[in-house]
């Protein structure tokens, strides 16, 4: 059984997918970017907060489904520039407990989508 997952508390897709889709007790988001729902702009100035808003804007789609980053098993980070991979690791990895984090790859690409730095997604399992 799919149910979509969506919230006004993170960015509205901006093509035809969802924010999240959970399959029975699999929860499937969608990358997130930096985009401030509170001030309806993208925020692209400064890598760390920029992933710090990326961060919440997952966050804000785990709390939608009931779940935690605790419940977070794979993550996929996309960067712009690898060389903000230390700064990047250093937000993310204030969200998860060092003993429980979830698998990861870390992909450098050459363009993302409205031009931004970072993009995260997720899957969770409850």
């Amino acid at each position: 059984m799919k149910k979509i997952i969506a919230t006004k508390n993170a960015p509205a897709p901006i093509g035809p997918y969802n924010q999240a889709v959970l399959c029975n007790n699999t929860l499937f988001i969608s990358g997130q970017i930096a985009f401030n729902v509170a001030t309806q702009t993208l925020e692209t100035g400064n890598i760390k907060n920029e992933t710090e808003l990326v961060m919440q804007n997952l966050k804000a789609i785990l709390s939608e489904a009931g779940f935690t980053f605790e419940h977070v098993v794979k993550t996929t980070i996309f960067i712009k520039n690898m060389d903000d991979f230390a700064v990047i690791n250093e937000v993310y990895g204030a969200y998860f407990n060092a003993e429980t984090a979830p698998t990861r790859e870390t992909v450098e690409v050459a363009r993302l989508p409205k031009d931004v730095n970072v993009e995260i997604s997720m899957i969770a399992m409850a």
